[in-house]
């Protein structure tokens, strides 16, 4: 129950006396007496009184004591405990600043009788935006309970936000005894309620609250997780709690079922630590600071161009093409399909007892051209620099590494390696390659160290080169001076009948351009299809096989097509009987060798079409295996082969990729 004690209400609304007021309140109090005791008697309900003088703030003190103390006794059953009585103060009307609030509080604490058996109730209004700090204050003053709104509803400017209140107590280390573990949900029903949306910046519940523009912020706030990362490790390894202490974050958003996706986010006014936080937490990437910077520029113009908020998805976008980062989506006209690093003794030293010599790497791979497969090799003193090498050999790219880092990301069995390489134009001496303004970043991400870092310098080329005409491949197979995978395609067609399948096409033109290589990229015809029947023992004995398949018998099992091998061997010059079954003959076999060795053989492609006409028709099968070993990485061989039979032609290309593979038998 309430009446307004103020001068302005007594004169102005209600034109009573103070003693007129004090008897309102009494008559009124005593008619709740009677009603309550009546049904206390009849159903055993208990009741809490709460009175309130409205208009406290602006009441004299001493008749705002004189008003309560008269309820008090009217009420007459004030006790302890549950049994108090509640006082309600409000700033009806915020008039004054928030300590003046505080100080009647108080007043009214210290004076009003029987303190021990009254509740006091705050009920701050907003109306000159500091109900927030009245109800603070009021409190250390104080008061015991506050009334008030979620997020701040309410007439005029509104009640004091509840929501606000507790969690700003919260942050103090202390239980204001409400769960806003999950605000959003709240947010939800408020809005839907009330209609009335929450302000975007409105303490804790706003959605840019915890969000950060500013680069200066970015930077401290990027600071502060890397350094409290560390902090809590140190923590949790000696049983300590772990504090949260972030600039610019007053709690963790998680508490209150935030994430850490806005904390920072990107427009014209970002620095480069936001727009780098925002890659590492998305990509795993921590970006070395002249990277940063690097990047921070290309950001900068998309959000100058477009006049927009940058997304983290549009920074994720903008980085992946920026450095050809990722899926095949973003690759660059250079992409690196495999590479075999090995080392030999450097020519120009020798070693001694103490000293060993110095070795040089060598660079042999495949790197994708414009989509076309060409087979390079370089040499230098590491990995990346045989790599340049190889580039500056066949490609006429010349670039020098000015700077390179590199970490890892994750842990365990999964951890890969993240490299990052700045290169800048070849041909000028050290001095002037670091005094350079002109540079281009790459990054590169590998389960091997080396293989990340020769991505991170084809990251860094694509961007180089943009455009730029680069030279063909010069390779003279017997009729064309530029021959290409097609032209050798159609030679093995041409001359043996084969119709190599694609995939096929792609791994013998690598084996081609090998071949090539020391005769300065001349191969005569015939030695082009000498080179493909060494290759792959077509028609001619594999003088290396480890296994040989005399004879075999295949047959059905059931209904459903599987097949039941049994066959003789030779393994390692000792004859095997080896029975195994599948869903097809080629599943069978596969069976029977995997029961032999240590890893797993599995089909990759097949492929079979026949040659010759009337009874010199044969079929020819082609079969591509795949070898996984635990701890390796797995290797895949070409098998063909001819026969009467088709099912023979294929068990026995199965076998020929298998013998390419290097399989290891089971001890």
């Amino acid at each position: 129950m309430y009446n307004a004690t103020c001068p302005c209400f007594r004169d102005v609304v209600f034109r009573n006396s103070k003693e007129e007021t004090i008897a309102l309140a009494i008559k009124h109090t005593k008619i709740i007496r009677e009603l309550t005791d009546e049904y206390s008697a009849k159903y055993g309900t208990r009741f809490k009184y709460e009175y309130s003088p409205e208009t406290f703030s602006q009441t004299e003190p001493d008749f705002a004591l004189e008003v309560c103390e008269a309820v008090k006794a009217a009420w007459g059953k004030a006790g302890t405990g549950d049994e108090r009585i509640i006082f309600n103060l409000p700033a009806t009307v915020e008039i004054a600043p928030p300590n003046h609030y505080a100080d009647q509080v108080e007043y009214f604490c210290q004076h009003i009788s029987e303190r021990e058996k009254i509740a006091i109730s705050l009920h701050p209004h907003n109306d000159r935006g500091q109900g927030m700090a009245a109800a603070e204050l009021a409190l250390l003053a104080g008061g015991d309970r506050v009334e008030g709104c979620l997020f701040g509803n309410g007439e005029r400017t509104g009640n004091v936000d509840l929501v606000n209140l507790a969690l700003n107590f919260y942050t103090q280390g202390v239980s204001p005894n409400l769960d806003f573990s999950d605000i959003q949900s709240v947010i939800e029903v408020v809005t839907a309620c009330n209609e009335l949306p929450i302000h975007p910046r409105h303490p804790y519940a706003g959605e840019l609250v915890f969000t950060a523009f500013s680069g200066s912020h970015q930077d401290a706030i990027k600071k502060g997780f890397e350094a409290q990362r560390i902090r809590h490790a140190e923590a949790a390894k000696k049983g300590e709690l772990q504090y949260w202490d972030i600039p610019y974050l007053p709690i963790d958003p998680a508490d209150i079922g935030c994430t850490y996706e806005a904390v920072i986010r990107v427009n014209a006014q970002s620095g480069k630590a936001g727009i780098a936080y925002l890659v590492q937490q998305h990509l795993g990437l921590d970006l070395p600071r002249k990277m940063q910077v690097a990047f921070y520029q290309v950001v900068q113009d998309i959000a100058d161009r477009e006049a927009r908020e940058m997304r983290p998805e549009d920074i994720t976008t903008a980085f992946r093409e920026t450095y050809h980062f990722g899926s095949s989506k973003y690759e660059g006209r250079l992409v690196l399909k495999s590479f075999k690093i090995s080392s030999e003794p450097s020519p120009d030293t020798t070693g001694s007892d103490e000293q060993p010599a110095d070795e040089r790497r060598l660079f042999d791979g495949t790197i994708s051209v414009d989509g076309a497969l060409r087979v390079m090799r370089g040499d230098g003193n590491g990995p990346l620099s045989a790599l340049l090498d190889a580039l500056r050999t066949h490609l006429d790219i010349d670039f020098i590494i000015r700077e390179y880092a590199e970490h890892s990301i994750g842990e365990g069995s999964n951890v890969k390696a993240a490299s990052y390489v700045e290169l800048v134009r070849g041909g000028q001496d050290i001095k002037d390659a670091r005094k350079a303004t002109e540079s281009w970043w790459g990054v590169g991400v590998d389960s091997d160290i080396a293989g990340s870092g020769l991505r991170a310098v084809l990251s860094a080329v694509n961007s180089a080169i943009g455009d730029r005409e680069l030279p063909e491949l010069k390779l003279n197979v017997g009729f064309n001076a530029k021959s290409a995978q097609s032209d050798v395609a159609n030679a093995i067609l041409n001359s043996l009948q084969l119709e190599l399948p694609r995939r096929l096409q792609g791994s013998f033109f690598e084996v081609v351009q090998r071949a090539a290589r020391g005769t300065g990229g001349e191969l005569s015809y015939s030695d082009l299809i000498k080179v493909f029947r060494e290759t792959y023992n077509y028609e001619q004995p594999d003088p290396n096989a480890k296994i040989q398949l005399k004879k075999f018998k295949m047959k059905s099992v059931g209904d459903n097509g599987h097949k039941n091998f049994s066959g003789q061997f030779i393994w390692d010059g000792q004859p095997r009987d080896l029975t195994g079954q599948g869903n097809g003959s080629l599943s069978a076999i596969l069976t029977v060798l995997n029961s032999q060795i240590d890893g797993t053989l599995s089909v990759r492609e097949y492929a079979e079409h026949s040659i010759g006409e009337g009874s010199d028709v044969q079929a020819v099968s082609y079969v591509e295996l795949a070898y996984n070993v635990e701890g390796q990485k797995r290797r895949t061989a070409w098998g063909i082969a001819t026969d009467t039979d088709i099912t023979a032609s294929g068990l026995r290309a199965a076998v020929s990729a298998a013998n390419k593979l290097g399989i290891v038998q089971k001890q």
